[in-house]
Order: C-alpha cells, then structure tokens, then sequence
C-alpha cells in the first residue's frame, strides 16, 4: 500500500511540473469610464497589448451611441456611413472578440466619433513562452543550496501536493 502512495505521489509531482503556464484571453473594458464622449480612446490603448483571443468590452449609452467597425479611412476622418461590422447589439454592453492580428478601428456614430469616441489598437499574437523554466540553483549564507524556481505555479502546486500528501497518509494510517 506505502509503495503505491509513493508512486501516486510521484505521478502527481511529475504532471503538475510538466504542465505549461496557461495564457488565458484577457476581456479589456474600453475605457476608464466605458465607451463615451471626451476620451482618447486611442491614447487609453497606446500603451496596452491587446492579444488574438482577447475581447472588448464596450459599455455605453445604447440609447444615443453605437459601437462600429470600420476601416482606417473611415477612423480617421471619422466616417461611420459604412462599417465593415455593426457590433451594436441593443444593450449597451457589447464584446467584441479580437480573434484576428490585425489593425482595428472602432468609431461611434452619430457625431460622437468627432467628440472622442473611436479607437484604433494592434492585435498581436502571443509571445512565444518563457524557454528558461529550469530551476536556477541559488547559494546564500542562510540556505546553502536553495533552489527557486522562476516558474509561476510551481510553489501552489508543491503546497497542493504536501496537502493531498497530508490526506493520503492520514487516511491510510488512522
């Protein structure tokens, strides 16, 4: 019985420090305040990385105002009598996935764009991840041979796996 509770262990350990870091879309909420007048939206996303997979999320007046894609001709002079896509759906509260890397622009019709309401952002892929999740081996004069591991999720995993190891052997021995 020990020696299984060993093997399951092992097992356990060795899937958990194989297991790639998980990169999950990020849903961006357009602005400070949402989607509405007397912002630069352009200048809120210049500093901002916006991936393929992640989604925008427009809040805003859906009484008065709209989300449209449109061109970059159209962006600039601020032309919103063609879109390439009308994401307005009705409620105010729409997402728009950027599945896509490209250049978008997004204006807001009905005059609003000449009052600050447009964006334009690059969506890019992915960078590629991490190669260096070795463990670098660190000497200093409280610990003679620590190992830290640059890798995130390493320390939770560790601790999850004492606590299952801390269940196992309680089951097994009272």
């Amino acid at each position: 019985m020990e020696k299984r509770l060993l093997t399951l262990a092992a097992v356990l350990f060795a899937m958990v420090a194989v297991v790639p870091e998980e990169v999950s879309a990020k849903r961006w909420l357009v602005g400070k305040m949402g989607w509405t007048t007397q912002v630069n939206y352009t200048l809120w996303a210049q500093d901002l990385h916006f991936y393929n997979g992640d989604w925008l999320f427009f809040v805003y007046d859906r009484n008065q105002m709209n989300v449209l894609e449109v061109n970059k001709t159209d962006y600039e002079s601020c032309n919103a009598d063609h879109p390439l896509k009308n994401w307005t759906r009705g409620a105010g509260r729409d997402v728009v996935p950027l599945n896509v890397t490209r250049d978008y622009y997004f204006v807001s019709g009905r005059g609003f764009c000449f009052g600050g309401m447009k964006l334009a952002l690059r969506v890019e892929n992915l960078p590629p991840p991490v190669q260096n999740a070795s463990p670098v081996i660190k000497t200093t004069d409280h610990a003679p041979s620590t190992i830290l591991c640059r890798r995130p999720g390493v320390r939770p995993a560790v601790f999850a796996i004492g606590a299952l190891w801390d269940c196992i052997i309680g089951l097994v021995f009272d």
